[in-house]
């Protein structure tokens, strides 16, 4: 059957199931944008490509599946560098659409092209720049496989308007997809597992550090049953927060540098530590570093056999899926449960660290207060994506989250700009679940006018703003490292956001005392459209997990 190249790749979307493209056009694309129109899958227009690339990650992170987005040539393409390079680094699916210059004119500094295969080529999990027009639908489907399987992950495909134009012979049945050199891993070696089994065994003060890689592999379930039978105290690090209910005895937070006291006081105990799923990286072993490369043995799980040993050399290495590691783990301890002395001793070091909320008025909203109601009138049932700063911190740490999944943040690139647009993806990706941006009033500004998208599809999310008129993590360094020299960080000039939310059309309200937060947020639940609710935030509130902690007393700003 004849057809565009354009067509051919709509088809090929189609056949994977692909329900929602988030992109914007331009020439290049155009001709996939204009077969988009009938097609049953819905595009949606974005305010810019970095909007496109964040949706598709906040999509991917609900669905389980890759997340689709598209740009133009040039500027376009490389509007989306910074959201490929976010999906990457916390292994999220995703397939990049992108047009390209046609092949004659590549290599030769046309208008509007760029190399986004060469530019994106560190951060992708592979690229693909067209060359043959009949060679579409095998690309496409490729990279489907490879994006969704093994360590999730972005891939791009460039395609060169002039084939996107042209007419080929579509074929009419579809083959098996089988990249030479991509195999998938099969199951962990099993001697390997026998030696993490007798590790537990013989350790008096094992802990497990709980990564992405436990909900990337479906196994959260399976985890805690794990847990449930061996009684192993759990700390996560940003990426695995949810994998156990943050209520959950055996559960003492977030190992890291922004993480909780508790989980940082008591890895420094630990003579065991099982790490799965997790690469490792700077901020989970910040305070933790000393003690795992001297005093503790490392067993590490993964199933990417490129992050074990990268930072920090294990004793036992298991390259494997969680949820098959676990499956062969589970019975060869079915008879195992740490000893009492070590389960009181964890168990008095999270009394110890206990969050204790504080709830008068201060003249200003304490975020944290904030929350912890937020999660308790809301049972936890919705989710939650975040900017980054404080807002990412206090989220991670306050809200009390049940499921990983409704747990939507850039933990590995630490991308300002994010939480917006993956919301917004999150809500496109289902209706059953309020979904709610955490943000500070610098990361809102960076990526604020998908609200335009949020009302031109009727895409409802509940935004949530801390306000303190400053970029709140670095002036927080700036007390910290700089001898409180506080500069570049005021956002003097920042527009009224009620009353840009008005403009939009949107709900809003606006509030300066603890007492308001209760009416606050059943104002803001009460029914299914957006909402915008700003917080008055006291500048100088930190990330530090005491609620009832005062605020560092600095001399004032300059």
């Amino acid at each position: 059957m004849k057809m565009t190249g354009a067509q051919m790749v709509v088809n090929t979307l189609e056949k994977n199931g692909v329900k929602v493209v988030f992109g914007y056009p331009g020439a290049a694309n155009c001709p996939i944008i204009d077969k988009l129109s009938f097609s049953p899958i819905k595009h949606i227009l974005t305010r810019n490509e970095q909007g496109a690339a964040h949706m598709a990650s906040g999509y991917a992170r609900v669905t389980k599946t890759a997340g689709v987005c598209t740009a133009t040539s040039g500027p376009g393409a490389t509007n989306l560098i910074t959201g490929i390079a976010t999906a990457y680094m916390d292994s999220v699916p995703m397939v990049v659409l992108t047009g390209q210059v046609g092949l004659p004119l590549v290599g030769k500094d046309a208008f509007q092209e760029v190399d986004i295969t060469g530019a994106t080529l560190p951060f992708t999990k592979h690229s693909y720049l067209v060359n043959d027009g009949l060679d579409i639908p095998r690309i496409v489907n490729e990279a489907f496989h490879i994006a969704n399987t093994g360590r999730p992950g972005p891939v791009l495909i460039d395609f060169p308007m002039d084939l996107l134009k042209q007419e080929f012979d579509y074929p009419e049945t579809d083959e098996e997809v089988s990249i030479k050199g991509y195999k998938l891993l099969g199951k962990a070696s099993e001697p390997q597992i026998k030696k993490v089994a007798e590790a537990i065994r013989t350790a008096q003060r094992p802990m497990i550090l709980a990564g992405g890689g436990v909900v990337i592999s479906d196994a959260v379930d399976e985890f805690r049953a794990f847990v449930k039978n061996t009684g192993i105290p759990v700390m996560s690090t940003m990426m695995g927060v949810g994998v156990m209910e943050a209520t959950d005895r055996d559960y003492y937070g977030m190992l890291g540098s922004h993480g909780s006291r508790a989980a940082n006081a008591l890895v420094n105990k630990a003579d065991l530590l099982i790490v799965m799923g997790s690469r490792l990286g700077d901020r989970t072993t910040a305070h933790a570093g000393r003690a795992l490369e001297h005093k503790c043995r490392l067993i590490h799980i993964d199933i990417d056999p490129a992050e074990i040993g990268k930072n920090i050399q294990p004793a036992i290495p298991v390259v494997g899926d969680i949820a098959d590691v676990i499956s062969q783990l589970g019975p060869m301890l079915s008879d195992y449960n740490v000893s009492e002395d070590w389960d009181k001793e964890a168990q008095d070091m999270k009394e110890r660290f206990a969050q204790r909320l504080v709830s008068e008025n201060t003249g200003t909203v304490n975020p944290k207060y904030f929350l912890k109601c937020l999660s308790k009138k809301l049972d936890s049932n919705a989710y939650v994506a975040t900017e980054v700063g404080q807002n990412q911190i206090w989220t991670t740490n306050y809200y009390d989250f049940k499921s990983p999944r409704n747990f939507i943040t850039s933990g590995g690139f630490g991308t300002m700009g994010y939480g917006l647009p993956a919301a917004i993806g999150a809500s496109v990706a289902q209706t059953e679940l309020p979904v709610i941006s955490i943000m500070g009033d610098g990361s809102f500004q960076m990526n604020l006018p998908e609200m335009g998208t949020m009302c031109q599809w009727g895409i409802p999310v509940k935004m949530v703003v801390f306000k303190n008129n400053r970029l709140g993590m670095v002036h927080e360094h700036q007390f910290m490292l700089y001898n409180a020299n506080y500069q570049a960080v005021y956002l003097d000039g920042s527009p009224d956001f009620n009353k840009l939310a008005d403009a939009y059309g949107i709900k809003n309200a606006y509030i300066t005392e603890n007492s308001q937060i209760d009416k606050a947020i059943d104002e803001m639940m009460k029914d299914k459209e957006s909402y915008l609710l700003v917080l008055d935030v006291d500048p100088y509130e930190t990330t530090g997990d005491a609620l009832n902690e005062k605020p560092m007393t600095v001399k004032e700003d300059n």
